[in-house]
């Protein structure tokens, strides 16, 4: 797996499950890539179709195949409810770069709990490496160069 940064657009879900019986649910999303986790803004009054437009950058070391989304629902006077989550095999965003946003099922216990549509792209790190040439005579025969795995 490639190393570098990952940029997500949070955009928005529809056909969340209402889990409030007076209200309508606040929503937000916890986006963990591995030991890394943002969290989105609480969205009020869209109810089970809410849109954030938000962007979260991650950094991504060897190892990182997936990018995990759990939906919750943010409560005042008990714990936050948990709604669904959607995990994100990343394989293919390292082969293609840029993946437009596009909606990925939202599962609880193992049921369709609705979908979320996410953007992803991808910017590898970018590498310098030193090579030792006695023909240059500056930085005393050592030369850099830029690569990209």
């Amino acid at each position: 797996m490639p190393e570098g940064t990952i940029q997500v657009l949070l955009v928005g879900a529809k056909g969340l499950e209402n889990t409030d019986f007076f209200n309508n649910i606040d929503p937000f999303v916890l986006l963990a890539c591995r030991s890394q986790e943002q969290r989105s803004s609480v969205v009020s009054g869209q109810g089970s179709e809410p849109e954030w437009n938000e962007t979260f950058v991650f950094t991504i070391s060897e190892g990182t195949s997936e990018l995990v989304l759990k939906i919750m629902d943010q409560d005042t006077l008990t714990d936050d409810d948990y709604l669904g989550k959607a995990s994100i095999p990343l394989e293919p965003l390292f082969i293609e770069g840029n993946l437009p946003a596009t909606a990925y099922n939202v599962v609880k216990d193992e049921e369709y709990r609705g979908e979320i549509r996410v953007g992803l792209s991808f910017t590898p790190e970018r590498r310098t490496s030193r090579t030792f040439d006695a023909g240059e005579e500056s930085y005393g025969g050592w030369k850099e160069s830029a690569y990209t795995d």
